[in-house]
């Protein structure tokens, strides 16, 4: 073989060794992009499932009948709430044992039934009797509390809604349990509109309130209440938690 042939020779491996060698930094390079991608979404679901789990919470709360108790007060109009439900394919069957049911057991909140816990919660804490409703921000802010999202914007009432406004003893709280739900109510803030449930202007901060007062009555710490209302709260604004 003569020179300029092996020179050739050289040439093309090195051209060889070249190419080769930058597909393999190239495939280093897309290897780790792809393997740090796969690591975001896997940190994303873990997270995901921490903030909101996808089987469900268990709430230190018995609802009992109270459900039935908010229908035959007319807090909650049956026919109108279950045809609210129908235009989304209907209540389930533990919704409708929530709703009308006799012994339920404690709540449990997920994905699928966390607006109807909502709901649910709303009329509860609209309707029954407080202090907080009667002498707190509600009524001094305004002069009248039927001007709220939280009051007016609740349809599904038999009659007018401010008749049921804090006005069925479904669960009587002692001195000490009121002043435990007023003080955490100060301390819990939705981001909805940035008011706290002591000030419940709107669905989420009545529902939870009414959650608040079925914890104290039922002897929940004040330390479970906050986590309690975190995990709800999780639920009712994913969004917003996963964010934070």
């Amino acid at each position: 073989m003569n020179e300029k042939y092996m020179e050739s020779i050289n040439q093309i491996n090195n051209k060889y060794l070249e190419w080769a060698a930058l597909g393999f930094v190239g495939l280093l390079i897309f290897t780790g992009v792809s393997g740090e991608q796969t690591n975001i979404k896997q940190d994303f679901d873990s997270l995901q499932e921490e903030v909101l789990p996808s089987s469900e919470v268990v709430l230190p709360v018995t609802w009992g009948n109270l459900g039935k108790q908010m229908i035959e007060t007319g807090v909650i109009d049956k026919n109108k709430f279950e045809s609210l439900y129908a235009e989304r394919g209907g209540l389930r069957e533990d919704e409708i044992k929530l709703l009308s049911g006799e012994h339920n057991r404690q709540l449990k909140i997920n994905e699928q039934n966390s607006t109807f816990l909502l709901n649910l919660l709303w009329a509860f804490g609209l309707a029954n009797k407080n202090a907080i409703l009667e002498d707190g921000p509600m009524i001094k802010y305004e002069g009248d509390a039927s001007r709220f999202a939280s009051t007016g914007g609740w349809p599904l009432a038999m009659g007018n809604v401010m008749d049921h406004y804090s006005a069925h003893a479904f669960v009587t709280l002692t001195k000490q349990q009121q002043d435990l739900v007023e003080r955490v109510s100060k301390n819990i803030y939705r981001p909805c509109c940035g008011n706290s449930t002591y000030f419940p202007d709107c669905n989420h901060g009545m529902a939870m309130l009414g959650l608040l007062e079925l914890m104290a009555s039922q002897g929940v710490s004040e330390k479970e209440m906050y986590k309690v209302a975190l995990q709800v709260n999780s639920y009712w604004f994913p969004d917003t938690y996963l964010t934070i």
